[in-house]
């Protein structure tokens, strides 16, 4: 068998991730047999579901074993994305009964209020992100596991706060680490079972398309509700609103670059076609609005 055969079979059985160049951001990808098809990504949004299922089973196993309801301790688990997350992903992380909230585009933001949670969950769409434990949760499980291994060594309570500890030394809390992600998402793909295929296929995403339009002053432009809401200039929102409304799950959204002045465009719809027209609707919006034109 010559060298591609051999590359063949590897891209077959191996599941494939890559990381940046200064390793803080993580994502995965599928590379078909067939060369014609697409390269499937995996990306940040499927990290954060997959953490997301995984925590969610353990502390659920985690009650379960607490047969006579002695504990009145319940963690809070929250998911944290900003508006770049597929609505796909929320609507999945919705499905499950987790609480997710939103924040400005930007690391800090994410961490800040994942630290608000006993287990707090963030990743941007780009594979930046991490989990974090309260020192209240760490405490409490640590004492739970000590306690189940005296009355039910090796039950499968103790084993889900074993698993729980252990993410905790595994992944890293101060900041986004990809070797330490890979390394929790291959641990918790072993566990489940789960090939990379069945993993990717959590959700499909919706088709999504970015813009962005050069503008004369970016701080012309302000939003509010983690910059879901344009506030100024008055009508804008309206004006996407309007535009939102013509396409089936459609969303769209607009921010100031915090580099250059440009306006960001967001939009995302049931087809590709849908959310490239959307966007190019919201696009001519920001010209009209905040773009060059405007001031002619």
């Amino acid at each position: 068998m010559d060298n591609r055969g051999l590359c063949g079979i590897f891209l077959k059985l191996f599941r494939c991730a890559s990381l940046d160049g200064d390793a803080d951001r993580l994502v995965y990808f599928i590379v078909p047999s067939n060369s014609s098809s697409e390269i499937d990504l995996v990306d940040g949004d499927k990290i954060l579901s997959l953490f997301a299922v995984f925590i969610k089973d353990q502390l659920s196993i985690l009650d379960e074993g607490d047969m006579k309801g002695k504990d009145d301790y319940k963690a809070r688990l929250g998911v944290v994305q900003t508006a770049y997350a597929n609505g796909a992903a929320t609507d999945y992380l919705k499905q499950l009964g987790l609480e997710v909230v939103f924040t400005p585009t930007g690391v800090k933001y994410l961490h800040e209020q994942a630290a608000q949670y006993d287990i707090g969950i963030y990743f941007e769409a780009n594979g930046h992100g991490t989990i974090l434990y309260s020192d209240q949760f760490l405490c409490w499980v640590d004492a739970r596991n000590k306690e189940l291994s005296s009355i039910s060594k090796g039950s499968e309570a103790q084993k889900a706060a074993l698993r729980l500890l252990a993410v905790s030394k595994l992944i890293n809390q101060a900041v986004g680490d990809a070797l330490s992600g890979l390394l929790l998402v291959e641990a918790i793909l072993r566990h489940m079972g789960w090939s990379i295929h069945k993993w990717n296929a959590l959700y499909r995403d919706l088709p999504s398309r970015q813009l962005k339009v050069k503008v004369m002053d970016r701080t012309a432009c302000v939003t509010a509700n983690a910059e879901t809401v344009v506030v100024r200039p008055p009508g804008v929102q309206e004006a996407i609103n309007a535009e939102i409304a013509k396409y089936h799950q459609g969303r769209s959204f607009i921010r100031p670059s915090g580099t250059e002045d440009v306006i960001r465009v967001y939009a995302e719809a049931s087809t590709q076609e849908a959310a490239d027209s959307l966007a190019n609707s919201v696009a001519a919006i920001v010209d009209r609005f905040l773009g060059f034109s405007s001031s002619q």
